[in-house]
């Protein structure tokens, strides 16, 4: 479904991925697993579109370059970037007319997966007084409005409480069973071993390991995931990469990437 071939991504003097070569499948939920500063965002944002590589070829598996194969992603961003003045669902609507979607589609759509998310009764509800948990199942279902075949999800569990950190997690194992691939971005390595069916572990920028977590543990001679971590990752790990935190303007475009920044009306602004 995807492709990456000797894909690396320099910032200015500092790589921020190296060498890196996957081939991800259809009906997949791969987790990238990996400490702040690893590279994982980076590589997010280049299946995304929104990064070039400095090396290498990115491409869908029908040979379609991924910046116009966007409309196949669903993308929810760490940053959820929703309007704050709209409704859970107007935020969704919105999203969705984007891509072409008509409203009763994309209605019975949202019903399914919000009756999942246990988010059905709130969908009339302005998110500016959402918790976070909320906000990050509002942009889930954002991220599903259009029927993607693809999802990227960065660190979608972050900072969530474990009830909705639960319902998240079922929801993508079954987006799984529906056949749908999700790459999973998280450094939990017991949420990446509950979820995924295969763990991609990036070091340093670098690929460390690739396969199931039994294949890991064969692969590092140890007997869990985090000794197997650990047997990966055991030179020094670089401090976060300020010269991409500088790139200010890439991250607004990674955190809007499939929520336009086109004002809706005066005086509407955005909830974090």
């Amino acid at each position: 479904m995807l492709v990456a071939n000797g894909v690396s991504k320099s910032f200015g003097d500092v790589q921020a991925l190296i060498n890196v070569s996957l081939s991800i499948g259809e009906g997949e939920i791969i987790g990238l697993v990996g400490s702040n500063g690893a590279g994982k965002t980076t590589l997010l944002r280049l299946l995304a579109g929104v990064y070039r590589p400095s090396e290498g070829t990115l491409a869908l598996g029908d040979g379609t370059d991924v910046a116009k194969g966007r409309r196949r992603l669903g993308v929810v961003p760490e940053s959820t970037g929703l309007y704050s003045r709209l409704t859970a669902w107007e935020n969704i609507r919105y999203h969705a007319r984007l891509h072409g979607v008509p409203d009763d589609v994309a209605w019975t759509r949202t019903q399914h997966y919000a009756r999942l998310l246990d988010m059905l009764p709130h969908l009339g509800r302005h998110t500016k007084g959402f918790s976070r948990g909320m906000r990050q199942k509002t942009a889930l279902l954002r991220a599903l409005a259009h029927h993607p075949s693809m999802l990227l999800l960065d660190e979608p569990t972050a900072g969530l409480d474990v009830t909705s950190a639960r319902t998240v997690k079922q929801l993508v194992r079954s987006l799984g069973d529906e056949g749908k691939t999700v790459i999973y971005s998280t450094h939990q390595l017991a949420e990446a071993e509950q979820v995924c069916t295969r763990i991609i572990i990036i070091h340093n920028g670098e690929v460390r390991a690739d396969g199931t977590p039994q294949q890991l543990l064969q692969f590092t001679e140890t007997t869990n995931l985090e000794e197997a971590y650990v047997a990966l990752s055991s030179d020094r790990a670089r401090s976060v990469d300020q010269s991409e935190k500088a790139l200010s303007g890439w991250s607004r475009r990674w955190r809007g990437l499939f929520t336009p920044r086109t004002p809706l009306s005066p005086g509407v602004s955005e909830d974090e």
